[in-house]
Parts: C-alpha cells; sequence; structure tokens
C-alpha cells in the first residue's frame, strides 16, 4: 500500500498548523468557567493586541467561538447603528455576506458595488458621501478571498477621516499577515479568526474595537450570542464569556500566536507567503496558466487562476487532492473559471517540493 502524502491546505482557510499548534490541542480537558480558562482568556486577548504595534494603546479585544464570519456578524450587530446609515463597499462575495448581515439586522444601510474583480469604487462613494451626510460607519472587506485582492484602503481611509466616518474591517483573511493602519483608515472595529493567517485552527474567532466604541456602541446588538457587550464585559471583567468557549481551539489560538511572535511577527510571516506565491507562480505559468488579477493586486495569502480552457475545476480539484493538496473553486456565480490556491500555513520547503511535481503532473501537457 503506498504512503498517504500529507495533507496540505490551499484553500483560503482553514490551514495547515505547525505540530505545535495541533499539538496544544491535546493540552487537556479544561471548563470554561474554572479560573484557569479566564487567564487563558486574558492571555489570548492581551497577545492579539501584541501583533499590531499601532493597536495596543487605543483597542481592545474579545473572543467568541465561531468562524469569522461569526465574528464579522456580531461586529455589525453590535457597532452598526439603528439611525443614520451604514454604507457598504463590496468587490466580492465576502462584501456581499457584509450587505446580507445589515438586511437581516434590519440596519439603515447603502451599497456600492464595483464589477466582479475590480478595485472598490472611491469614486461613487465619494458622491454618496456628499449626498448622504448621515453615514456615519463604513464596512468592507481587507482581502476579497473571492479573488484573492488585497483592498487598498489609503484612499477610503483618508475619506473617513476627514469626515470622521468609523470604519468597520472584515480583516478574515489578512490579519497576521498584512499591514493594518488603523489610525490611518480610522478603523473603530476589525473582525478575524484564528484559522488563517494566524495559523491556528477553526473555531475560535475575535473582534478589536477601540476603547470608546466599547464605551458607546450604538444600540444593544438584537441578538443574544452576537452580542459583544456581555462579551467585553465579562472578559474584561471575571476573565470570562456568556457562553461555552472551544477550549482546545483557544489552547491552539494561544500556540499559533507565541508562534506568530516568537518568528518575526506579522511582516515575516507577509514575506514567507509572498515568496511562496511568488514560487509557486513561477511554476503555473511556465504551465501556461494565467492569473485572474495583476499580480500586484493580490494580498500574499492568496491568488486565483484561471481554470484553462477545456479544462475544469472538478479536474483539477481530483488530481490535486490524491496527490494531498486542497484548493477551492469560485466563490461568485458570476466569476470565470477559476481555482484559488492560498499560500498560507505550515507549509514546509518539502511540501512546495511535491507540489511543485502535483502542479507539472496537473497541467503539463504530453
Amino acid at each position: 500500500m503506498s504512503e498517504v502524502p500529507r495533507r496540505i491546505l490551499l484553500c483560503p482557510g482553514p490551514v495547515t498548523v505547525s505540530d505545535r499548534v495541533r499539538k496544544a490541542l491535546t493540552r487537556g480537558d479544561w471548563s470554561h468557567r474554572e479560573p484557569e480558562f479566564a487567564e487563558l482568556t486574558r492571555a489570548i486577548n492581551n497577545h492579539l493586541l501584541r501583533v499590531y504595534r499601532e493597536v495596543p494603546r487605543d483597542f481592545q479585544s474579545v473572543i467568541l467561538t465561531g468562524s469569522g464570519t461569526c465574528a464579522v456578524e456580531a461586529m455589525l450587530a453590535t457597532f452598526t447603528p439603528r439611525t443614520g446609515r451604514t454604507l457598504v463597499l463590496v468587490n466580492g462575495a465576502c462584501g456581499e455576506r457584509l450587505v446580507r448581515m445589515l438586511e437581516v439586522h434590519g440596519r439603515p444601510h447603502l451599497v456600492v458595488r464595483s464589477d466582479w474583480g475590480q478595485p472598490l469604487d472611491l469614486a461613487a462613494t465619494r458622491v454618496l458621501l456628499n449626498a448622504h451626510t448621515d453615514v456615519s460607519h463604513v464596512v468592507t472587506v481587507h482581502h476579497e478571498t473571492a479573488t484573492g485582492r488585497l483592498n487598498d484602503l489609503s484612499e477610503l481611509g483618508k475619506l473617513c477621516v476627514d469626515r470622521r466616518i468609523q470604519l468597520l474591517l472584515d480583516c478574515v483573511s489578512s490579519f497576521g499577515a498584512e499591514a493594518i493602519d488603523v489610525d490611518g483608515w480610522n478603523v473603530a472595529a476589525l473582525a478575524a479568526t484564528a484559522s488563517k493567517c494566524l495559523q491556528g485552527v477553526p473555531g475560535i474567532a475575535f473582534v478589536m474595537a477601540r476603547k470608546h466604541v466599547w464605551a458607546s456602541a450604538p444600540a444593544p446588538a438584537d441578538s443574544v450570542y452576537l452580542d459583544l457587550a456581555a462579551y467585553y464585559q465579562n472578559q474584561h471583567g471575571s476573565g470570562f464569556s456568556p457562553f461555552t468557549q472551544a477550549v482546545q481551539p483557544a489552547f491552539a489560538l494561544l500556540a499559533a500566536l507565541e508562534e506568530l511572535e516568537a518568528n518575526g511577527g506579522w511582516q515575516q510571516r507577509r514575506s514567507i507567503y509572498r515568496v511562496r506565491a511568488g514560487r509557486i507562480a513561477v511554476t503555473l505559468r511556465a504551465l501556461g496558466l494565467q492569473t485572474v488579477l495583476p499580480p500586484q493586486d493580490y494580498s500574499c495569502a492568496m491568488w486565483s487562476w484561471r481554470v484553462p480552457e477545456g479544462d475544469r475545476f472538478e479536474r483539477i480539484h481530483a488530481v490535486l487532492k490524491k496527490r494531498g493538496f486542497i484548493v477551492s473553486g469560485a466563490a461568485d456565480e458570476s466569476a470565470p473559471p477559476l481555482f484559488r490556491l492560498a499560500h498560507m500555513g505550515d507549509i514546509q520547503e518539502s511540501d512546495l517540493q511535491r507540489l511543485e511535481q502535483a502542479l507539472r503532473h496537473c497541467f503539463a501537457h504530453d
């Protein structure tokens, strides 16, 4: 019987984790109501604030059990106003999800949509902001994984600073590996997850917000589980949480944060991902494949590639999976045939060599 290859996740999360993080999952069976877990919660929140040097002085974090989407919805349910309006900038499936959340929670909002694969539409944003002076919050996605685009937020951030509009940011796929300019963009709060660039496991997500935002949330959340005020009051008081936390994924997140810090922080992780991206791109371009976006528009964490004419994503997925690699297809119905290949996770030199061989096997012409 042939040996089963080590499985490497190249989808946009979750990721292949290190032995250190995997071992942390076996730390033991704890009750989330014991003081040891309260201390663990405090430790995780403190480590999260240290990921970005600019953040600790003015932000506080809370963790909650759920996916990154759970954290994003909790952020919107807690911090978007019932009076006034929230403006949503959309250029992919993750952005459309923000709109659905605001609709479900009945929050007044406006939407600026870009064509598929295009940058955020700042011209239309300025027009809407000029016409609707009651917009108090802007919401968008930092890294739109439908395409792999890292949205350039510098001009949007300047608009938010100049007009004193609070930016709520979906950083689910960027936190821990891309620059986040909380002051230059007037970020009021951001949401992210353990299981992408931080290289933890699924089950724990978090929201960071400025201290004054925690102190003056616009209105109580219209959800019991997603009311971040309750998490904040508990975790920054007793250290406990209002509901059962995912204990073992919390162990893994602390180990992942310690690993990130020991290995040079988010800047070094970004550098590692960029090197991987370039190496994989050299292999795929040599095989005749093309990217969906210009390379400079991508996040370090994930690129999207066009499915060659006459080929199918299903075949590509099956061939690569048989050799131990998991890739994802399109997230939008309007997208051209593509596959998404992420660079996150504990990927070793031997894995990259094996991936290059698998890609040649998948796409090489006889």
